[in-house]
């Protein structure tokens, strides 16, 4: 596929308007969260929430703190988890953000473009007991 980069906009999931852009955030399908230095999330006021370990491409593992954001790429947006990354590590958009974007990488232009429409189930809903038992 090659590697390529990317332009993304991290929001404050209850601070509207405490944005940041980073830019050049390599897209990572290998990687399953999105990665941002920890000091651009802490700039927006974006908190720690719990730990999470990692395992890299050398095979290390390594843990990291994870917290909650609302991410904006190639038009779309959607809140996802994001990793504090430390000096060193990598500025990654995963592949769990593009899929909560409904994003696809087009390999040929090197460049994020919508996924189309979201698949979905149908269940009839005459039966809302069926859907959700209260209690």
């Amino acid at each position: 596929m090659g590697i390529f980069r990317t332009q993304v906009t991290i929001e404050h999931t209850a601070r509207k308007g405490a944005r940041c852009i980073v830019e050049s955030v390599m897209v990572d399908t290998g990687s399953e969260l999105s990665w941002f230095p920890a000091d651009v999330l802490e700039s927006i006021g974006i908190e720690r929430q719990f730990r999470k370990r990692f395992r890299q491409a050398s095979g290390a593992v390594v843990e990291r703190e994870v917290g909650y954001a609302l991410l904006f790429a190639a038009g779309a947006w959607a809140p996802d988890f994001v990793v504090f990354a430390n000096p060193g590590d990598l500025t990654l958009l995963g592949a769990r953000s593009l899929e909560g974007l409904n994003l696809v990488v087009d390999p040929v232009n090197k460049r994020l473009i919508d996924a189309g429409p979201l698949p979905a189930a149908f269940v009839s809903a005459s039966d809302p007991q069926r859907l959700c038992r209260v209690g």
